[in-house]
C-alpha cells in the first residue's frame, strides 16, 4: 500500500495565516500540520508517499520536506492540483499514475491523529475502508448514516448535512483500492462545484464494497482557527 496525502486548496478559512504559506505548513504547536499525516503513515509502515498540493506556495514543501528521508520515507514525490477549488476527489485523481494499480492510503494534511492504523494496512484487501469519529460538531464533514435496522451498516454518507442523521464524522483518512480512479473519472461537480470524496465513498456503498471502522486515540482536522489551536494545545499537553 501507498500512502497520498491531500495537501491542496487555498485555506481561505485561514486568512490572512495563508497569505503567507500554504495551510498545511503551518504550525501545529511544535512542527509544521503536514508532518502529522506523514508520521501517521509511516507508522503504519508506508514509506512511498505522495503529496498532492496546489497554490501560491507549494515551493515552500520541497525546503521543509526534501525527498522525505528524515522522515523514514523511501519515495516521496509531489503533484500539482491546477484547480485548488477542484475538490478532494479531483486532488486523489492525480495519483493513479502514482498509486501504479496499487491500493492506498489516502489522508488530508490538515489531519492530526496519533491512531495506529498498521494493522488496517495490512488487512486490506480491496474495496475502500473509511475511518469515522464521533465528534461535537459534525456538521463540518462528511457525516455517516446508519441502516436503522442494522446500526453496523453504513448506507450513505451526507457532506456537511444541515441536519446530521448521526454524530460519526468520516475522518479524513481513507483506504482505497485501485478502481477508485474509475469512480472519480465518473462523478459529477456538486453544487459547490467541487468532485466530493463523499460521492467516491457513496459509490462504493453502493457496489458493496464500503467498510467502516472507528478510529481509535485523538483525531482533529486544524482545518480553522478553532481546531488548529485546539490541535496544538492537544499535542502540547502530550508532550509535557
Amino acid at each position: 500500500m501507498k500512502g497520498v496525502i491531500l495537501a491542496g486548496g487555498l485555506g481561505t478559512r485561514l486568512y490572512p495565516l495563508t497569505h503567507v504559506t500554504n495551510k498545511h505548513l503551518l504550525p501545529v504547536y511544535n512542527k509544521p500540520m503536514i508532518f502529522y499525516p506523514i508520521e501517521t503513515l509511516v507508522k503504519a509502515g508506508i514509506d512511498q508517499v505522495l503529496i498532492v498540493t496546489s497554490g501560491p506556495h507549494v515551493g515552500h514543501f520541497l525546503g521543509i520536506l526534501k525527498n522525505g528521508k528524515e522522515f523514514g520515507l523511501k519515495h516521496l514525490e509531489y503533484a500539482y492540483q491546477e484547480k485548488p477549488d477542484g475538490g478532494i476527489a479531483d486532488a486523489l485523481s492525480l495519483a493513479e499514475s502514482f498509486a501504479d494499480n496499487d491500493s492506498l492510503a489516502v489522508i488530508l494534511g490538515d489531519n492530526t491523529t496519533d491512531a495506529d492504523i498498521s494493522d488496517s494496512v495490512k488487512s486490506f484487501k480491496e474495496g475502500a475502508l473509511i475511518f469515522i469519529k464521533e465528534v461535537r460538531d459534525p456538521k463540518r464533514f462528511g457525516v455517516a448514516v446508519f441502516n436503522k435496522n442494522d446500526p453496523q451498516k453504513i448506507i450513505a454518507i451526507e457532506e456537511k448535512p444541515k441536519e446530521p442523521k448521526s454524530k460519526f464524522a468520516v475522518t479524513g483518512l481513507y483506504f482505497y483500492d485501485n478502481e477508485v480512479f474509475k469512480i472519480i473519472k465518473n462523478l459529477k461537480p456538486s453544487q459547490r462545484g467541487e468532485l466530493e470524496i463523499s460521492d467516491v465513498n457513496n459509490e462504493y456503498i453502493r457496489k458493496g464494497k464500503l467498510r467502516w471502522a472507528k478510529l481509535d486515540g485523538y483525531w482533529s482536522d486544524a482545518g480553522t482557527f478553532k481546531s488548529l489551536y485546539s490541535a496544538s494545545e492537544y499535542w502540547a499537553r502530550r508532550d509535557r
